[in-house]
């Protein structure tokens, strides 16, 4: 499976996962179709899935017109239904999605949204968590609670350590200001964050990160409990 970063809006990523033995690929989170249809084109790719972590609509801005063009199969949770615009396969928490060669276990994680789900292609240790947890950061409660929030990141952390973090947003910079005030003599840290400014300083997407790396680093997931979690979220919310 190959990986290709497209960035869409302001500051969203959607993900084209091909699987270049047939030339087929899903589309992860399309907030909008036309950068997904540029790069589809003359390219011979077959666009078959689009898979949607949640329901906001920078994650599912391009569903309709990419299911009309390229008459894709739309995949979402199942207590999402109503939110999803074109869905198709409705999903449940710990199932496997298998289609062609792409295979993903669904794990809910609310807490952002109350059906937020990131899709994690076990075999070849990539996740996809949406909104719910980005490089050095988490998302926003808007529909769940701080407990939700906290187990949904949870839940991710017991994944391989190696697996790739792929996210819904390039906001890895302003994350690391953030992780830096609270967390100022984490040497791991300061690593990642010389790394992530030459990135972006030559236009290089921050992502995927690693498990691993957001384990050292990232003040979300280095918290103990859902108190100080709960604390940091609010200090974040007016950072």
């Amino acid at each position: 499976m190959r990986i290709e970063i497209i960035p869409c809006l302001q500051d969203n990523y959607s993900y084209l996962i091909i699987d270049e033995s047939n030339n087929f690929a899903c589309v992860v989170d399309p907030s909008e179709s036309e950068p997904i249809i540029n790069f589809l084109k003359n390219k011979n790719i077959k666009l078959k899935y689009i898979l949607n972590t949640h329901h906001h609509y920078d994650h599912i801005g391009g569903n309709q017109e990419l299911k009309k063009r390229y008459g894709s199969v739309v995949v979402g949770f199942k207590g999402d239904s109503k939110r999803i615009p074109g869905i198709d396969i409705l999903l449940e928490d710990n199932q496997i999605w298998k289609a062609e060669n792409f295979e993903a276990k669904i794990m809910h994680i609310p807490g952002h949204t109350s059906g937020h789900i990131c899709f994690n292609f076990f075999k070849e240790k990539l996740v996809f968590t949406g909104d719910t947890l980005f490089s050095l950061g988490c998302g926003r409660i808007f529909e769940g609670s701080y407990e939700e929030m906290f187990e949904s990141l949870n839940k991710i952390k017991l994944l391989p350590k190696e697996t790739k973090i792929y996210c819904g947003h390039e906001y890895t910079l302003d994350n690391a200001k953030f992780c830096k005030k609270y967390d100022s003599e984490n040497k791991d840290l300061q690593k990642k964050i010389e790394k992530i400014e030459k990135l972006r300083e030559n236009g290089i997407p921050t992502i995927p990160s690693t498990l691993k790396e957001e384990l050292d680093c990232n003040i979300f997931l280095r918290a103990k409990d859902v108190k100080t979690f709960s604390k940091l979220r609010d200090f974040k919310d007016n950072f």
